[in-house]
């Protein structure tokens, strides 16, 4: 008879005579070098399990997947329901699977009772014995499917509407989560989630490398700003990099663009002239009077048609055909008639901007950057540049884990990173 021990180191029989609830599950992929194998073991024991590995094959080269079938005992059946809900969002799938369990939601705008709650990680379900990839996929959120063609995705709750029929529990998901990455970038390279001590010149450049090769995949790359990229004079550098077609999404609030605006018609930022970093008399007036004069023209897209914004973040977004999203927040000034001030509204247009983004850079901005995190799905590679580390310490602890944050001054790493892309890469 095989034995295996608890956590307290008590003896736990497997055989007839042992007591308990048992089930099994599989895992498979690069579930070694991933860790994902050592950290289910870890999860069975943590809550009360215990476990003994039934069948492992481990794969002999680097590229080879490796499997192992894991039975887990608990004190009951219901306790073995919760290991195995824990389980799957660490990959494991029961190796005898059902199919999922679908409800319609008897109420607009909340799920039934039970429902799965999505992660930001690849997910499938099983409908009629067949496994089907879930669309949109979105952290905190449920799963719906459409009745008339089967397939399944991501709603978030309010968008729910009576009669939607919904996934219910744990039974017929799966989730593939991601794996540790192998190739030699900024993602391979970086061993912590915040670095301020990695060497500047090659983080910059594996950036810059993911960009062009985000792009070379027929992929959008997004950037989330804050205002210290006016601030600080960061502006012509981020203009440049739109202009050139590095950037194909840019998500900001009212704050940004009306900075933005304030330095290409006054040369101010927050009244400070960018030229000379002083303060300019009735210069704390700008902003305010930037606004007004972008509401009075009817808009940012009517004032760049009429000529009357000739340059900077926001007027290459209009010429370059940039998807530009403007969330508004209870502070805002005006605001600018682009800027979104439906909470619930901005979330869907960023939802359609992030289709096909492969790469998004998140610069000085913990609200945006927050928000966009919770949006993406975690295969979109995540780089967040702040000067504070706790805005991507914030992002991984909310579940944004791929998230690679540098901590740097934004006007020296923009500056750098531009012209990093302007400079032509030998074949």
């Amino acid at each position: 008879m095989t034995r295996h021990h608890d956590p307290e180191g008590t003896a736990i029989p497997w055989g007839p005579a042992a007591v308990g609830a048992v089930d099994e599950v599989e895992v498979r992929g690069h579930i070694v070098d991933s860790l994902l194998l050592p950290k289910i073991l870890d999860r069975i024991l943590q809550m009360g399990g215990s476990f003994e590995i039934r069948e492992c094959r481990i794969g002999v080269r680097r590229s080879d997947p490796s499997y192992a079938r894991i039975a887990i005992r608990a004190a009951s059946p219901e306790a073995i329901q919760e290991i195995l809900a824990d389980l799957l969002e660490h990959g494991a799938s029961p190796v005898h699977p059902e199919d999922a369990r679908i409800v319609p939601a008897d109420i607009a705008g909340a799920f039934p009772d039970g429902f799965y709650s999505t992660t930001n990680q690849q997910t499938q379900i099983r409908l009629q014995g067949r496994w089907i990839d879930v669309q949109d996929q979105e952290m905190d959120c449920g799963i719906a499917i459409d009745a008339s063609s089967g397939a399944a995705r991501c709603v978030p709750m309010v968008r729910v509407i009576v009669g939607t029929p919904i996934v219910v529990g744990h039974a017929g998901v799966r989730v593939i989560p991601q794996e540790r990455p192998r190739e030699s970038t900024l993602f391979g390279f970086m061993s912590s989630n915040v670095s301020s001590e990695k060497p500047k010149s090659v983080s910059l450049k594996s950036v810059a490398e993911t960009i062009r090769s985000t792009r070379a995949a027929g992929k959008k790359v997004l950037l989330v700003g804050g205002p210290a990229i006016v601030h600080t004079g960061s502006s012509p550098h981020v203009a440049a990099m739109i202009r050139e077609g590095w950037i194909q999404a840019l998500f900001a609030g009212n704050a940004l663009a009306t900075h933005d605006i304030e330095q290409a018609l006054y040369g101010t930022s927050l009244g400070v002239s960018i030229e000379r970093g002083e303060p300019i008399e009735h210069g704390h007036e700008h902003h305010l009077r930037a606004i007004n004069t972008i509401r009075r023209a009817g808009g940012i897209r009517r004032a760049v048609e009429s000529g009357l914004l000739t340059s900077g973040i926001v007027y290459e977004c209009i010429v370059n055909d940039v998807d530009l999203v403007l969330a508004g927040s209870i502070r805002d000034d005006g605001p600018l008639p682009e800027v979104i001030t439906d909470t619930l509204a901005a979330q869907d247009r960023m939802r359609e901007a992030i289709r096909d983004v492969g790469f998004a850079l998140l610069i000085a901005t913990a609200l945006h950057s927050i928000a966009t995190g919770n949006l993406l799905p975690a295969w979109v590679k995540v780089v967040c540049v702040d000067i504070n580390p706790a805005t991507v310490t914030k992002l991984s602890d909310r579940g944004t884990f791929q998230t690679i944050g540098l901590v740097t001054d934004v006007e020296p790493f923009v500056r750098s990173l531009a012209a990093e892309l302007a400079t032509p890469t030998t074949a």
